[in-house]
């Protein structure tokens, strides 16, 4: 055929003309059942064609960006405008945009360009209270509802980088306690770098947040939040934590790199749906902290940890709270103290100072003091850990660190008071390197404290490898404790444990140490195939009335002078030796 022939179709023009009317005739019935073949399509109003895909540059609103110049006014226009045309992006070009307190709103995507910053105000009288946000009612709350970047009651919100948000959070510190910071304020009027409050449909991703004067992503009572690709780093203040989390369900966090002074990624509150996946980790105190509260189907896995002195897996269950079904996977921590520690009951009571007030508890917390604590479900598998004996100085901060006598020569720690038990918790595939060092004063403790809050509180523990106090339902399986240096302590400790399940057990012992192993008023555990690695005087000691029903099946002690020792009353009966070398 002849394309240039007016009077000739051809194929391709054919095809064109037959697709354009099938779209055209489809179009048409999706918009009404009256509407009639070959009638024109309507066609909303020029000026709505793009509305909620517009780009708002904030340099368009007066935003000078020199570092200088406060820009909030002219950040805060730009978001306003992209709102009321039903959302877009809130571009932040290449520059340094000095603001202090901004508001995102629905529907608004703000964009900070690689080469741009918004850098928060060094004057703290540029930020203000977000008074939508409760200073009462749940303590977690209390902390503070100051902000740099913040939203509530927001939908389809979204920060995103490449470009930075700094904090400029080393002009809030004081240089010594009760002097002023440089920004005028300090404590918990300082601003969060980011602060959510009752949204959905949250998204960070991409973006560096450097330097915060408090939290660095503050996220509380939230719904459907991922935040993906985004490097923290905020070492230079107090209560400098990563990712702060505030009864969110439906939480994804991915591929972020978070260096933090405090908690790199604390669970507060009734959370849950939360996945935790392909980050690294480094803080001065808990990576992965729980502080009470409904706390349900949390997966952790492929995280690195390291460079974490305080206690990379925190989880503190007190009295009204409910932990269960969490998951603790494929990670490996490097130079890390107090690997693991689970506190179930009651805490220690805090101490008031003379002038301090005596305070009445709330109704709510009354309510929760009234109800048992319930911690069941908890998995750890697939972990490599080194644990040094002292703790070491942060690096990348001009913070000091003190450590706490607790903090020394750590190890596992499971830790149930009050009469509770910690139910259904297994490690397997679990390797641990210590430092060492324990004492045999260390070695013969064995009046623990009767609490369940910070770890360190309950000194340094009878155990270089894992201390377990009222645990029902304890499964280890492929389970290796290592230590550098002579260490006099058991490598496992069992106190009043029931229901426990040992499969291919392996540890070093001590010549000069009293066992490898100790159990306490413990019952119906079945140790097999375990192994002792060095010489030990004994591989086994069963101490307590209460202990019975403990079988040995197999395994080699062969290191070991005697595989079984007795004490404090126990029954020799207690324990069924069966198949050893």
């Amino acid at each position: 055929m002849n394309e240039n022939n007016d009077g000739v179709v051809s194929r391709r023009q054919w095809v064109g003309a037959v697709s354009a009317s099938i779209a055209a005739a489809a179009i048409g019935q999706a918009i009404g059942a009256n509407a009639t073949a070959g009638a024109p399509i309507p066609q909303p109003p020029a000026s709505d064609l793009l509305s909620g895909a517009r780009v708002y540059n904030i340099r368009d609103f007066g935003a000078k960006g020199d570092g200088v110049t406060l820009d909030t006014a002219a950040v805060q226009a730009a978001i306003d405008a992209c709102t009321n045309d039903q959302g877009g992006t809130v571009l932040v070009p290449a520059g340094v945009f000095v603001t202090g307190t901004i508001e995102l709103k629905s529907n608004v995507t703000l964009h900070i360009a690689a080469a741009g910053k918004l850098l928060g105000s060094g004057d703290g009288k540029q930020y203000h209270a977000v008074q939508a946000i409760p200073l009462t009612g749940d303590s977690t709350l209390a902390d503070g509802n100051v902000a740099h970047l913040f939203a509530v009651d927001a939908l389809n919100v979204t920060v995103e980088g490449p470009g930075i948000i700094d904090g400029q959070g080393a002009l809030f510190h004081s240089a010594r306690r009760g002097m002023t910071p440089p920004s005028g304020i300090g404590g918990s009027h300082r601003p969060y770098s980011m602060l959510f409050y009752r949204c959905r449909n949250l998204t960070i991703r991409d973006v560096q947040v450097l330097d915060s004067a408090f939290h660095a992503i503050r996220i509380i009572q939230s719904t459907y939040v991922r935040a993906d690709g985004i490097h923290i780093h905020s070492r230079v203040n107090g209560n400098n934590d990563g990712f702060h989390f505030i009864s969110a369900q439906h939480v994804n966090v991915s591929n972020c790199n978070v260096e933090s002074q405090d908690d790199a990624c604390a669970l507060f509150g009734t959370c849950e749906y939360v996945t935790i996946t392909n980050c690294s980790f480094s803080t001065r105190w808990s990576v992965f902290r729980f502080g009470g509260g409904n706390v349900k189907n949390i997966a952790v896995s492929n995280c690195l940890i390291y460079e974490c002195f305080g206690c990379p897996i925190k989880i503190r269950c007190g009295p009204g709270s409910v932990f269960e079904n969490m998951s603790f996977s494929n990670l490996v921590m490097e130079n890390v103290t107090g690997p693991i520690s689970i506190g179930l009951g009651p805490s220690k009571p805090r101490q008031r100072s003379a002038t301090e007030p005596a305070t009445a508890p709330s109704s709510e917390s009354e309510a929760l003091g009234n109800r048992p604590a319930v911690l069941r479900r908890i998995s750890f598998s697939n972990i490599r850990a080194t644990v040094p004996s002292t703790p070491e100085q942060l690096p990348g901060t001009t913070l000091t660190s003190e450590y706490r006598g607790g903090e020394i020569r750590s190890c596992i720690a499971l830790n149930g008071v009050g009469g509770r038990y910690l139910e259904d918790v297994s490690f397997n595939d679990v390797h641990v390197t210590y430092g060492g060092g324990g004492t045999a004063e260390e070695a013969a403790r064995r009046d623990i404290a009767p609490y369940a809050g910070e770890y360190f509180e309950l000194g340094t523990l009878p155990a270089y490898g894992l201390y377990a106090r009222n645990v029902r339902g304890l499964t280890l399986r492929d389970v290796r404790f290592e230590v550098i240096d002579a260490d006099l302590r058991p490598a496992i400790v069992f106190d009043h444990v029931e229901d426990a399940a040992i499969n291919g057990l392996s540890v070093q012992g001590n010549p000069n140490s009293e066992s490898a192993l100790r159990f306490i008023d413990s019952k119906d555990t079945l140790l097999t195939a375990a192994r002792l690695l060095t010489p030990a005087p004994v591989f086994l000691r069963v101490e307590g009335a209460e202990s019975n029903s403990i079988i040995v099946d197999g395994g080699d002690f062969s290191k070991a002078a005697t595989s079984l020792a007795f004490a404090a009353g126990t029954d020799e009966k207690a324990v069924k030796m069966r198949g050893q070398s």
